[in-house]
């Protein structure tokens, strides 16, 4: 198995040249205000700089769903339930529990053994028969990152190659240059004892003369750039195309031009092309786009996520002020024996430019973060901060030395921890409550910030540092998940031990 841009000397420099940068898969937004630098130094020594700045972070879902699977070492284990609608429903339901069940072709057994797939995932118990059947069948799925979806999908398209022909056969579309990357290494990984099977990358910096005769079968692509290929540079026959997949469906949608890019090569291709639809969320909106794209599919829905507040006890301290809330904290964790712990300053969703002149409000969420680390980090303590200007390469080792346990402490400024799975977490911290536009709360984020402790069926605890303003947020929150939030007198040590986790 080979990957390949485009052939010859030059073919192998611009492989090497993008090899290189895929070790620098995403950019530090560049600060749109003037900053201030405070330099701290670490427990170990080292100079860590932080920089003070009033930028609010920004979810992006592109750079959510590269991270989730860069830090995703093995399959999780979900904790959905899955719904499976068939397009024929008096068919029988198959599922598999090994892959020698699916009678593969042997070279691919072994890439999927050599890539530490013991058994299928439970996405892949129910995907793979449909996705393999004869003949093929459309397919839209849900499944939450690291759950095995890319590897499937890929497994489905290596099936459907005749390496004996020498055109594009399979065609996959990621929202972005760097998903698309990391796709194609799951392909040479799974397809690496298929020698005559090559992959190619339809991604901005890889140009190919018009007229360039493609003999690799699977091509994976960003919407754009393989439209350009098909359409205008006549590269890619899209009636040969045998397999179509669309990833990261959720993140496609919400990058501008690119669902109507996608539907207008889905329109172009065979009727008796399967085609495979995968998406993390199936809000309305991705689900009208699904419907529009994949004819007569079989559906794959998770049941939503079962997470429970029951084996978390919440507390909350009211504070005047962030030093308050510090002093606080620091109570806590004098009295209180801590395995690691996450930290979540604030996360406002939905503000637009204009509300903020409007309200006249100043983005807090990185300051008081950055000054919370400064803090910990003066008093000893072993703390790393995750912030949206971070990289995604950086945000996912940050994570990666957070679950080896190097920092004790992990402050984050936004939801890209929601995926977080770190036994060790005993102890989640709300230095901020998350709110959404209008100062309502964000139960969901609440639910999954909390959700970081208590994993693993262990007890946890949740510590919620609020001002008096904010209290009737908190009693929402308790309402709304019908749960106990308990007042916490951070000044009195006793109550703090009596804490029984």
């Amino acid at each position: 198995m080979a990957s390949l841009l485009w052939g010859g000397d030059a073919g192998a420099a611009e492989s090497e040249r993008l090899n290189s940068h895929f070790s620098n898969l995403s950019h530090p937004r560049k600060n749109l205000r003037g900053v201030k630098s405070t330099t701290v130094r670490n427990i170990d020594g080292s100079i860590n700089n932080i920089k003070e700045d009033e930028e609010d972070d920004v979810v992006d879902l592109a750079a959510n769903s590269l991270l989730n699977k860069l830090i995703r070492q093995s399959l999780v284990e979900s904790s959905h339930r899955v719904e499976v609608l068939q397009k024929d429903p008096s068919s029988p339901l198959y599922s598999v529990k090994t892959f020698e069940e699916l009678r593969l072709k042997e070279e691919l057994l072994k890439g999927i053994y050599a890539m530490g797939f013991n058994r299928p995932s439970k996405i892949q118990e129910m995907a793979l028969p449909m996705m393999l059947a004869h003949p093929p069948q459309n397919l839209i799925a849900q499944s939450q990152s690291g759950t095995g979806k890319t590897a499937a999908f890929v497994l489905a398209m290596l099936s459907r190659v005749n390496a004996l022909e020498l055109f594009p056969q399979c065609l996959c579309l990621a929202p972005t240059y760097e998903l698309a990357l990391q796709t194609g290494r799951v392909v040479e990984q799974m397809g690496k004892f298929c020698m005559d099977v090559h992959v190619m990358y339809a991604i901005r910096g890889n140009r190919i003369p018009r007229g360039t005769d493609i003999t690799k079968q699977i091509i994976i692509g960003t919407p754009g750039t393989v439209l350009d290929w098909c359409f205008k540079l006549k590269l890619i026959d899209l009636t040969k195309i045998r397999v179509f997949v669309l990833d990261e469906a959720d993140v496609m949608i919400d990058t501008q031009g690119f669902s109507d890019h996608s539907i207008r090569i889905q329109r172009a291709l065979p009727s008796e092309c399967q085609m495979l639809l995968f998406s993390a969320t199936f809000e309305d909106s991705v689900w009208h786009f699904a419907e529009r794209i994949i004819p007569d599919p079989n559906v794959i829905k998770l049941r939503k996520e079962e997470l429970t507040l029951n084996n978390i006890r919440q507390y909350y301290v009211l504070c005047e002020h962030r030093k308050d809330k510090y002093q606080a904290l620091c109570n806590i964790y004098g009295s209180i024996t801590i395995g690691q712990a996450i930290i979540f300053c604030q996360c406002r969703r939905g503000f637009t430019m204009l509300a903020r002149l409007v309200s006249n409000f100043r983005p807090q969420t990185r300051r008081n973060a950055k000054w919370l680390t400064v803090e910990m980090i003066q008093d000893g303590h072993q703390v790393s901060l995750l912030s949206g200007e971070l990289t995604v390469e950086q945000r996912a080792s940050i994570i990666q030395r957070f679950r080896d346990g190097k920092e004790k402490v992990l402050i984050t400024t936004n939801v890209c921890a929601r995926g977080i799975d770190v036994k060790q977490v005993t102890i989640v911290v709300n230095f901020d409550l998350p709110v959404k536009q209008g100062e309502e709360p964000d139960y969901e984020t609440y639910l999954h910030r909390i959700g970081r402790t208590g994993r693993f069926g262990k007890k946890g605890l949740a510590f919620n540092m609020i001002e008096v303003d904010k209290l009737p947020s908190l009693m929402k929150i308790q309402d709304h998940f019908n749960s106990s939030i308990k007042q916490l007198n951070a000044e009195d040590m006793d109550e703090i031990e009596k804490i029984d986790y």
